[in-house]
Parts: C-alpha cells; sequence; structure tokens
C-alpha cells in the first residue's frame, strides 16, 4: 500500500492541476500550506459542480470577500446574487452561514478537526476530510466520485454504488499515507479526473496501470457499476414576467427553504403536475409559445411564461418592481435566467 501511495505521490509532483485553491506540491513539501478559507470555499463549491465551472466563481468570490471575516459580514441578497448560474443555491446560503459561525464561533479561524468541521453548517463527511487533509495535511480519507472509480477499477469491485460505497472508501482509506496526505488525497483526485475517467480511462499511462486488478481483468471501462437509476419525474410551473411601464420589472425574493431559496426569481406558481393559475397582478396576460426547461437533481421543470406589460399605478399582490438599472440577469438562478432570455425580448424597451 505504502509503494502505491508513494508511486501516486511521484506522479502528482508532475502533473498536479493547477487551481487558485491549490498550493503547488513543491511549495506544500517545503512546508507551505494553502488558505483554509480558500479551500473549504473551493469544496463547497464543487459540490455538484465541475472544476471548470468553479475556477471563475472561485477567483470572484476571493475578490469580492478575501477573507472569511468579509464574507461574514456580506449582505445575504449581495452573496445570493454573486452565486447565481452556479446552481445547488442551498450550498449559498450555508456558505454564509458557515462563514458566520466560524467568525462568531471560533474568532474566524477554521478548526483542523475533522469532528469540529463536521459541526460546521454545510459541511458533511466528504467536505470535512476534505478541508482537513488538504488544508491542513491531516490524514483524514478523501473521498469523490473519482475517487470511488479509481478504487473500483484498482481493486476490481463490481457491487454497485452506492451499496459499495463502505467498501471503496475503506480500500481508500488503506492507501491514505501518513506523510503528505493533503497531496496525495489532491493527486488521487486529479487521477481521477485526468486519467482514469469515466469514458475511454487511459490505462497505458496511468501510475497505477502495473497494480490495477480492472485493467489486468479487462473490466476497467465498466467500473464503477451503479445501481439504476428510477425515472427523473418531470414538475410544471408558471412564471409570470411583468414590466412597468418604466422599465421595472417584477421580481421576488424566493423562501428561504426550498430550491432557489433565498433567491431572487418571477412570481410565480406552485411546481407541481398541475400548477394552479397564481398572477401577481390583475391585467391582460399573454402566453410564450415557449417552455423554459431546466433540469434539478431530482426532477425536470417546464415553466409555461405569462407575460405582460403594465402602468406605474399597479400594485402587485407578490414581488417587488426592480428599477431598470438595478436589475442585472446575471443575479438570477439559471432557471429564472432562462425564462428571462425568452420573455425579455417580446417585451418593449421602456
Amino acid at each position: 500500500m505504502r509503494d502505491l501511495s508513494l508511486q501516486l505521490l511521484d506522479w502528482y509532483d508532475v502533473h498536479a492541476r493547477a487551481m487558485p485553491w491549490r498550493v503547488p506540491p513543491d511549495a506544500r513539501k517545503a512546508g507551505t500550506l494553502p488558505n483554509p478559507y480558500a479551500v473549504w470555499m473551493s469544496e463547497v463549491m464543487l459540490q455538484q459542480t465541475t472544476v471548470a465551472a468553479v475556477h471563475e466563481y472561485h477567483n470572484k468570490f476571493m475578490s469580492l470577500w478575501p477573507t472569511v471575516h468579509k464574507l461574514a459580514a456580506a449582505e445575504d441578497a449581495d452573496v445570493m446574487a454573486a452565486w447565481a448560474g452556479l446552481g445547488y443555491y442551498a450550498r449559498a446560503r450555508n456558505l454564509l452561514k458557515c462563514a458566520r459561525t466560524v467568525v462568531d464561533n471560533h474568532d474566524g479561524v477554521f478548526p483542523q478537526n475533522y469532528e469540529t468541521l463536521l459541526m460546521l453548517p454545510g459541511i458533511g463527511p466528504y467536505t470535512a476530510a476534505a478541508i482537513s487533509s488538504i488544508a491542513f495535511d491531516l490524514p483524514e480519507t478523501v473521498v469523490d466520485g473519482n475517487v470511488e472509480r479509481v478504487m473500483a477499477r484498482l481493486h476490481d469491485i463490481h457491487d454497485p454504488l452506492p451499496g459499495s460505497k463502505p467498501a471503496l472508501t475503506e480500500k481508500a482509506r488503506a492507501l491514505t499515507p501518513a506523510k503528505r496526505p493533503g497531496d496525495y488525497a489532491q493527486a488521487v483526485m486529479d487521477l481521477g479526473a485526468t486519467i482514469c475517467t469515466p469514458k475511454s480511462p487511459a490505462c497505458g499511462i496511468c501510475p497505477w496501470r502495473d497494480p490495477c486488478d480492472a485493467r489486468i481483468a479487462g473490466t476497467a471501462a465498466e467500473l464503477p457499476k451503479k445501481t439504476p437509476k428510477k425515472k427523473t419525474p418531470t414538475r410544471f410551473g408558471i412564471a409570470y414576467v411583468v414590466r412597468r411601464s418604466d422599465g421595472a420589472w417584477l421580481l421576488e425574493t424566493r423562501p428561504e427553504s426550498g430550491l432557489l431559496g433565498g433567491m431572487l426569481g418571477w412570481p410565480g406558481s406552485e411546481w407541481g403536475d398541475a400548477p394552479e393559475p397564481a398572477p401577481p397582478v390583475d391585467t391582460d396576460w399573454q402566453t410564450l409559445n415557449e417552455e423554459a426547461r431546466h433540469t434539478f437533481t431530482h426532477f425536470h421543470l417546464r415553466l409555461t411564461i405569462m407575460t405582460a406589460t403594465v402602468g406605474l399605478d399597479v400594485a402587485p399582490t407578490r414581488g417587488e418592481f426592480v428599477k431598470k438599472a438595478d436589475f442585472s440577469p446575471t443575479a438570477l438562478p439559471t432557471a429564472m435566467r432562462k425564462v428571462f432570455d425568452l420573455a425579455g425580448p417580446t417585451l418593449r424597451d421602456a
């Protein structure tokens, strides 16, 4: 096991991916550790999101709020607007809660201990292990989808996920070294992301080519196996896009709980099989011929779009009018941005 870990670290020393939140292997070996705040933020953003998508957002957040104290003091609406487009918006709410907890309960210093990290808002077992390992170089076992795939192939494990997760975690734990565990954790993830990929793994240049049981058995391409998913359901809804004669747009902040919680959006109906109309103003509505479609983790969403232009004297029952100069489509979550992209051109500029 120790030889395998050393082989991978040697490979990582040459092939480590450059990340804004990382410290290069040479610097880490010289004793430089990364900024725990930057590592924590990257791990929260990377949940359910690709590295390529996170680069831009991480740089933006670190520029706007370079310390946990500044993030903790930020306005909720500003943080939610900056997060728009990254998806899974509960992460943004937890980002703020966690920053404020670190400032209030830990004097602005991220705890190193895995168990203490687990007590922070929005931090689960994987994120706690990743922060402890990567930021503080402690020998915690870090297991994401890349690591599961590498372990399944290295040991030719055919039991399907998610049931095989405990066994794969044990295999990963056995390989986690006491020395340079942070670099090792990132090395396994890099291996899965760049060589031991889901399709067409590049076994010929893999540092673990020779000991890989799945390569020897010829089964690498079919691993890891997964329990078949249930068919994704479809929900329906109505989005109401209202523009006032002075150019203002009618928007509302969604409830804190639930999907898109705390985000700006268009007033609309509940999402379900047969949504009930819920217009925010009494006016003549026009129905667009095209729906806005978006896919969340557990369901597809199809939104009928209703549009209207109203006068200055209209008082909505929901939401508030946002001045033209203060409105930015980029502050909308992706699902609501899709509605705007379809409805915006149909409403005259005022």
